[in-house]
């Protein structure tokens, strides 16, 4: 931190730490007296740092005096806010670094010194992407489907595995079972120790071995993306402030939580909050820990990166009040669904949540961090928790020197931002306040297609039924009434089963919003304890797996107890990272898939992550539901969503018996028993400790040395992007738009799956006829999420998703019509004619376009594709930012009006009038060459986006800052 600048305002606001250490802080509280006091506590971050990084030029007085005078200037003015840190994951997280590179060489290109390019702050990146399930319980070679095709031929098999090794038990009398891993299922051996997380025999606490799948996933994940990873290296070595968390340690929210977060910052004997924002949409989990935090977009944390501040319009503070004690078969999940439809029906999109009331003071911070991770399915910018003593006992738990969380109280409360829940007196005022009674809660999955549409597990049959009858649609499949209750027989592994509307086919125990929380986890692990005792079991055709968050998961479910118990069913640790939830799952079995298509049968995923699009696990999937953990297990076991646990059993013991859930289900006490004794800080330490280690493949990772990239053109992963190869010193005047056609005409909820997929490269798309024209094959495709370094890829996928609806094709495919010659095509084939002909690009979409996840490929993608404007009804606002971020002007049809309503087909040319002198909110005359005239919201919310619009992006401008 450096000293505050003479001429600086607010410098007589420095005051000494009253303790023993003499740290020195902004006393903010004094600032404004009552007017602070009645802030939010999340406004208190912001005005803090907008005091402490006041410049005069980027944050002035004048937006001080602003963020203080909350109640009256929110939503009427822009505010600057510079983060403390910054967070990248490896998918989103490559670009940015990849744009990094690619300006170092522009600046040196326009005569300036590359080595002043280097983070302002903190960067971290967490490569947690890149895992695939290349390896499972069913020994399949994984070819990740979503965003693709059919597979085309079978996969690999695995090779051949030493049989089963035994672990001594040594005599010991205390031994209650097996340590050996073995299970009815044949699900496959163990292997050497992996080296980041200890498992431990949860009978004598001896070593255990880790699961063969895990790191036959961590080897073939670092064979497949060693290029990537050298670059990541490179990165870490050479451009400051940059650290990287090496493959196999953690899902980036989650090693946020758990390893980054500093809750106060304490540099050179200065304190000030934690803060940061991520490429990642769910880096809003850390809010759950009281630290101010969301997601954007690659090309905003550039700029942060840069120095520059984030800039958002002084937002609504929606106060959320929770009072109550929800069921105890309820888990956090079921807190989330409940809280993402409320919240979403109250309308905070684009607002911050801050949770206040009785309530909060009832959730952990795993909870809390559940519940924080979900905000952007509800559309809030973040959900703040402030911290309490809740949340100074976690950090207690975690290791934190005890002279550090003193100093961090002290502060805390000098300032103000220490909460006490029990305490109703001096609330914050809140903009609006939405009142949740945690007794009204009952367990829920969300699904089939959306997260946001909750249905009561009580009432779960009927609701699938009914989404059989309905027509198509978010909640409907259209199936006729003759044919719901078709049987479609199946022959698997030598037996014969039978699959049938609502048959699930996958089951993920996806724990990248449940892995902070034991209690969701543990829970999962209890009902496997139970159901194999009760001698339940999984249908081997189930694709199960699990996939931790980080070491720590693995360890507590090893150490407590439940860890053979889940792999008996089918729920084998496959490694950590992000996999199903963002399509990286192996295909299913042949003979699965053919009886699905020859069924046409509505097959069923369910997982406990937090997406649930169309076609997003599996092609033949038309059903996913989000669950939580031992809804996951609940329902492999039954083997379909079709079933009333209440009135129908689960399955039948030895005896005949029928086991129904209740009868497994986990009591709360008993969850809470097992946390207490398992979830301690020594979990948090050693792990700690191995995460700075390292493993010995990143060890001896070898990297170039040098201040500017070395780019290798052969490269088909790594590839200088061509935003800057028309760079100027200067910005062009704003240019209108003439006689543009429509490259696509989308309809509502268009996500950013739709607009730039993550998962496998079709064979017959036009990103594989790339790859084969530099001689890959079709094992060697990888993802689109890999080979988000290589623009040509990457623009090749823009709009590649098997499931995008066109209206102009009228069908799920990746297809367009080039209107001048009339042909059909691949969207990026018309893209290439467009450009070739000179013809500028528009996009008419319907409602919330750009839905779905932080990702700024969707906007890239589309702007080099020749894209220089959307014309939609509304959009998702982080998306919008990409937009106005990359150079696309994002337009917005009238208050009730669209493309229906003004009778366009989409296949007139549009001309669009450009003023030169641009504010925020203006509107724009739309001109066709039929005749019609309309006009359209210019969507920019300040003159500083008007600024990057003009200059061509943020990238564009940001070289320019630095010549």
């Amino acid at each position: 931190m450096e000293p505050a600048r003479p001429d600086c305002p607010f410098q007589h606001f420095i005051e000494v730490l009253k303790d023993s250490t003499g740290k020195k802080f902004y006393n903010v509280a004094k600032l404004g007296g009552p007017k602070y006091d009645s802030l939010p506590y999340s406004i208190r971050v912001l005005l803090e740092a907008a005091v402490r990084h006041w410049d005069g030029f980027l944050v002035k007085e004048e937006d001080v005096m602003n963020i203080l005078d909350w109640k009256a200037k929110q939503n009427n003015v822009e505010v600057p806010f510079c983060p403390a840190r910054v967070l990248l994951q490896d998918f989103t997280g490559i670009p940015a670094m990849v744009d990094f590179a690619a300006m170092r060489e522009a600046v040196k290109n326009l005569g300036g010194d590359p080595t002043r390019v280097y983070p302002a702050c903190p960067t971290d990146l967490t490569v947690d992407h890149s895992l695939q399930i290349d390896f499972s319980k069913c020994a399949m070679q994984n070819t990740p489907n979503p965003g693709g095709g059919d597979p085309q031929r079978p996969p690999a098999k695995l090779s051949p595995l030493k049989a089963p090794r035994k672990l001594p038990c040594r005599g010991q009398a205390s031994c209650r079972g097996p340590c050996d891993g073995e299970s009815s299922r044949n699900l496959g051996p163990l292997s050497v120790q992996i080296e980041n997380t200890p498992l431990l025999c949860p009978f004598h606490l001896q070593p255990v071995p880790e699961p063969e799948t895990v790191l036959k996933n961590q080897e073939v994940e670092f064979g497949r993306n060693r290029e990537r990873l050298q670059f990541f290296k490179w990165g870490s070595k050479m451009i400051e402030n940059v650290s990287v968390i090496p493959p196999g340690t953690g899902m980036a929210h989650q090693v946020n939580l758990e390893y980054l977060s500093r809750v106060v910052f304490d540099v050179k004997d200065f304190l000030y909050p934690d803060s940061v924002v991520g490429t990642d949409s769910h880096t809003t989990m850390v809010n759950g820990l009281g630290i101010l935090g969301w997601g954007v977009g690659g090309i905003e944390t550039e700029a942060v990166m840069l120095g520059m501040p984030v800039t958002l319009t002084l937002p609504e503070v929606v106060g959320c009040e929770l009072t109550g004690t929800a069921s105890p078969l309820a888990t956090s999940i079921d807190i989330v669904l409940s809280i993402t439809k409320q919240l979403r029906q109250a309308g905070v999109s684009g607002k911050f949540v801050e949770f206040f009331g009785s309530g909060v003071s009832q959730l952990s911070i795993g909870d809390r961090t559940t519940i924080a991770n979900m905000c952007p399915e509800y559309g809030a910018v973040l959900s703040f928790f402030p911290i309490d003593n809740v949340t100074l006992k976690h950090l207690k738990q975690r290791g934190f020197d005890e002279v550090k969380l003193k100093s961090m109280e002290a502060y805390l409360k000098t300032v103000k931002l220490f909460r006490n829940y029990h305490l109703s007196a001096g609330e914050p005022e809140y903009s609006q306040t939405v009142h949740i009674s945690l007794d009204s809660i009952v367990p829920y999955v969300s699904g089939p297609k959306r997260a946001q549409d909750r249905v009561a597990v009580t009432d779960m049959k009927s609701d699938f039924q009914s989404c059989l009858n309905e027509k198509v649609g978010f909640k409907g499949f259209q199936i006729p009434p003759e044919k719901q209750s078709d049987v479609v027989p199946v022959e698997f592994e030598g037996n014969e089963y039978q699959l049938a509307h609502g048959s699930v086919v996958i089951a993920a125990v996806i724990s990248c919003t449940n892995n902070c929380n034991p209690s969701v986890m543990l829970g999962a692990g209890l009902l496997a304890k139970k159901a194999v005792d009760a001698g339940l079991t999984v249908k081997p055709y189930i694709r199960t797996s699990l996939s931790p968050g980080g070491g720590m998961v693995t360890h507590y479910l090893s150490s407590s107890g439940v860890l053979p118990y889940l792999k008996k069913l089918g729920f084998d640790v496959i490694g950590y990272g992000c996999s199903t939830c963002v399509g990286n799952t192996a295909p299913l079995p042949e003979a699965i898939q053919n009886a699905i298509k020859e069924g046409d049968l509505v097959a069923c995923g369910v997982l406990s992550g937090n997406k649930n699009f169309e076609g997003r696990l599996c092609s033949c999937i038309r059903a996913n539901y989000l669950a939580s953990p031992p809804l996951v297990v609940a329902y492999a076991i039954a083997g379909t969503v079709n079933i009333d646990f209440q009135a129908e059993p689960l399955g039948v013991d030895p005896t005949g018996k029928s086991i129904f859930l209740h009868d497994i289900w986990p009591s709360r006490e008993e969850l809470q028993q097992v946390e207490e004794e398992l979830v301690i800080s020594s979990m948090f330490k050693e792990l700690t400790e191995k995460m700075e280690k390292g493993s010995k493949q990143w060890v001896s990772l070898e990297a170039p040395e040098s201040v500017l990239f070395t780019w290798d053109w052969k490269s088909t992963y790594i590839r200088c992007p061509s935003f800057f190869d028309k760079l100027a010193k200067e910005p062009l005047p704003i240019q209108s738009i003439e006689n543009a056609h429509i490259l696509l005409h989308l309809g509502d909820s268009v996500t950013t799956d739709h607009i730039s997929p993550a998962g496998s490269i079709a064979r017959g798309s036009a990103a594989a006829r790339y790859l084969l024209s530099k001689g890959l094959t079709p094992r060697e495709f990888n993802s689109y999420g890999a080979r988000r370094g290589n623009d040509a890829v990457m623009t090749r996928g823009t709009f590649a998703n098997i499931k995008l609806l066109n209206k102009f094709i009228g069908k799920p495919a990746p297809k367009t019509i080039h209107f001048p010659t009339g042909k059909t095509m691949d969207v990026y084939d018309a893209a290439e004619a467009y450009q070739k002909e000179n013809i500028p690009l528009i996009i008419l979409a319907g409602t919330k376009y750009g839905l779905g996840n932080s990702r700024d490929w969707a906007a890239k993608g589309p702007f080099l594709l020749g894209v220089k404007a959307v014309i939609a009804e509304s959009y998702e606002k982080i998306h919008k930012g990409h937009l106005i971020g990359i150079g696309i002007a994002p337009l917005q049809f009238l208050p009730g009006e669209s493309a229906s309503f003004w009778g366009l087909t989409g296949k007139e040319q549009f001309s669009i009038s450009f003023p030169q002198k641009l504010s925020p909110g203006m509107t724009l005359n739309v001109k066709t060459n039929t005749g019609k005239l309309f006009r359209v919201i210019a969507c920019f919310d300040n003159d500083v986006e008007i600024t990057l619009y003009r200059h061509g992006g943020i990238l564009n401008y940001t070289v320019r800052r630095l010549l």
